[in-house]
């Protein structure tokens, strides 16, 4: 018996080692693997991100190269520290700073040292650099923008963080990765695949050639090309548009849902963000609270919708079979509602229908649809569960799912907001009638305006929105992108809003600035601003809102205007809309004196007014 223990222990044993032993060569990897032996560098070829262009074909975003100065902390002898920092123009405490991080990344792997020196400074660095053992230059290539605007869209590139290397395991400390905005969203398409070759040393450490000449080399992959939905010369107009003023503007094709503009205001040049001056900038950009130009106001940016909100509540009105196209609500200047509270209007007064309704965008008119809507339940939850069905088949109160990194859902206020709020069973379709405005619970994006403009247009149903058209010159198949989202509203339905919508500009709040030869439907929207100020509620001057999309009769874009402390919709928003559909439509805009004064107007002051600065739009 103990001879066949001892036996079955020596037999368990040399399995083991035979295992182990097999495991290390067949499994674990070649051990002539140039990845095992110290004595081999590696040196990485980085491949030049993928090209950007607009819908049109137009170049927006190339490459141009740029020099990283590396190191191998190990491999670095005694120097003039002082000669050194003066080539490299860096302090003795930055040298110290930047050999520590370098060490604790690693000893023996190389890391950016100094990135991104110009083709001046690699010129007269590149000799003298051979002196200073452990240190060496790298190329590598930055980006080069054909254009000064449309930064919030392109996003940037920087160094990878603390945070990029513990999640993304196949980059390197000093390495570059795409941040906000196309850049980071399509990180995996623009970046392309890094090459590497293994250079051998001898005991030395001097390098004497190719690892088994070459063997394990590996050639760079550039980045794909893609193209982007937008139109640059629709961007820039709207971003010089903006000038002096601040909000958002998103234009959409009804059709497929392909982001035409995405404009944030203030803008900035996206060069700004590129070479060795970009932390400098960055920090400028980051730490201007007052205006913010980092905060992306068309997709981030909540803020009441204001009038354009009616049209929704109009057609909810006609598919819950509350009211007819024909139906007539006498406006008496207003809307009396619990006892002696009144939400004013400035219709006029009289009597009114669907179409003089929306043209006129008559409160009273609008406050007695929204009651009819959530009154025609047993109790006002359901009525509310009825009404926010609707409203999120629209896409409102979500994130849209379009490909950009960022964004907020917006709000469309529930029965449990208003359980909370009131109490259960303690609130009516008269707690809420703000609602019928777009005013009380309801916050919005410029973008799901613009969303909803176009589900308009199309009677009934949207396409997520996009900002990839193709990529490598192939369209893209996502079933995200091309899927019809149907809403829940009837297409019949849509006719009489429509045109509700189109007379805003025959004869109603945006008869001052239609388009020669082209229908436009729209909506005007004043948006009531209000913050608090030691915990009281105070009002600001109003945002200006217009939505619209043209020709009513086969839509081409739709568009959602948003200017802050903009007073009425007709004073800014509205022209603005109608100067850039006719911009987009035609090529150019015949109304030069409307175009001139949107060029040159300025709501500067009315931001330095105490307080103005601080009601951007409702962020929660």
């Amino acid at each position: 018996m103990r001879k066949l223990l001892l036996a079955s222990i020596i037999i368990l044993v040399a399995l083991i080692y035979t295992g182990r032993l097999a495991y290390l060569q067949l499994i674990s990897g070649n051990r002539d693997s140039p990845l095992n032996d110290t004595a081999i560098k590696q040196v990485y070829d980085y491949p030049e991100r993928g090209y950007i262009y607009d819908r049109n074909g137009k170049l927006l975003v190339a490459n141009q190269p740029s020099y990283d100065v590396m190191i191998i902390p190990r491999e670095v002898k005694p120097l003039d520290t002082v000669e050194f920092c003066s080539m490299l123009d860096i302090s003795k405490d930055d040298f110290v700073k930047k050999y520590q991080k370098a060490y604790t990344y690693s000893p023996r792997l190389p890391s950016v040292f100094l990135p991104q020196l110009t083709k001046t400074e690699y010129a007269a660095l590149q000799e003298k650099m051979r002196k200073y053992e452990g240190f060496y230059i790298q190329k590598r290539s930055l980006r080069h923008y054909q254009t000064s605007h449309a930064a919030n869209i392109f996003g940037y590139i920087r160094e990878v963080s603390e945070y990029d290397l513990r999640h993304n395991p196949e980059y390197m400390s000093g390495e570059l990765i795409g941040k906000q905005g196309v850049e980071e969203y399509y990180e995996d398409t623009l970046k392309g695949k890094k090459g590497v070759k293994f250079i051998q040393k001898d005991r030395f450490n001097r390098e004497i050639g190719p690892y088994k000449d070459g063997l394990y080399d590996t050639l760079p992959v550039q980045g794909k090309d893609i193209a982007l939905t937008i139109d640059i010369d629709l961007q820039a107009y709207g971003e010089e548009l903006m000038v002096h003023k601040r909000g958002g503007i998103v234009a959409l094709d009804p059709k497929t849902g392909e982001i035409l503009a995405l404009v944030t205001a203030p803008y900035y040049d996206p060069a700004l963000l590129v070479g060795r001056e970009r932390s400098k900038n960055y920090t400028k950009l980051y730490y201007d609270s007052i205006a913010k130009p980092l905060y992306d106001r068309s997709l981030l940016a909540m803020y009441p919708p204001g009038s354009p909100f009616k049209a929704l509540n109009a057609l909810v009105a006609l598919q819950e079979d509350v009211v007819t196209p024909h139906t007539r609500i006498m406006c008496q200047n207003g809307y009396y509602y619990n006892g002696r509270r009144l939400m004013g209007c400035h219709c006029g007064g009289g009597s009114r229908d669907l179409k003089t309704g929306v043209a006129l965008s008559c409160n009273g008119y609008f406050a007695n649809i929204y009651r009819r809507i959530i009154d025609k339940y047993p109790t006002s939850a359901e009525g509310m569960d009825a009404w926010e069905k609707h409203m999120r088949s629209f896409g409102l109160g979500d994130y849209l799912g379009y490909d950009l990194p960022i964004g907020k859902a917006g709000r469309i206020p529930d029965k449990e907001r208003y359980n909370q709020m009131y109490g259960k069973g303690r609130w009516y379709s008269t707690t809420n009638v703000s609602n019928a405005i777009g005013q009380g619970e309801i916050l919005t994006t410029p973008i799901q305006l613009a969303n909803i403009t176009a589900a308009i247009a199309n009677r009934g149903y949207y396409y997520t929105p996009h900002i990839l058209k193709s990529v490598e010159n192939k369209p893209i198949e996502n079933p995200k992108f091309t899927t019809r989202k149907n809403t829940t509203i009837d297409s019949e339905n849509f006719k009489p809003v429509i045109d509700g919508m189109a007379q805003v500009y025959t004869s109603g709040t945006g008869r001052w600035f239609q388009i020669p030869d082209v229908n436009i439907a729209g909506k005007t929207g004043t948006a009531e601003n209000f913050v608090r100020i030691d915990g009281k509620r105070a009002q600001l001057t109003d945002h200006s809102i217009f939505v619209a999309f043209a020709p009513v009769e086969d839509p081409k874009i739709a568009i959602a205007v948003f200017v802050e402390n903009g007073y009425w919709g007709s004073r800014y928003a509205g022209p603005i809309a109608s100067i850039m559909i006719e911009k987009y439509l035609k090529g150019e805009v015949t109304r030069k004196d409307l175009e001139k004064r949107m060029l040159e107007s300025s709501l500067e002051n009315e931001y330095a007014k105490p307080l103005s600065g601080k009601s951007f739009a409702i962020n929660e």
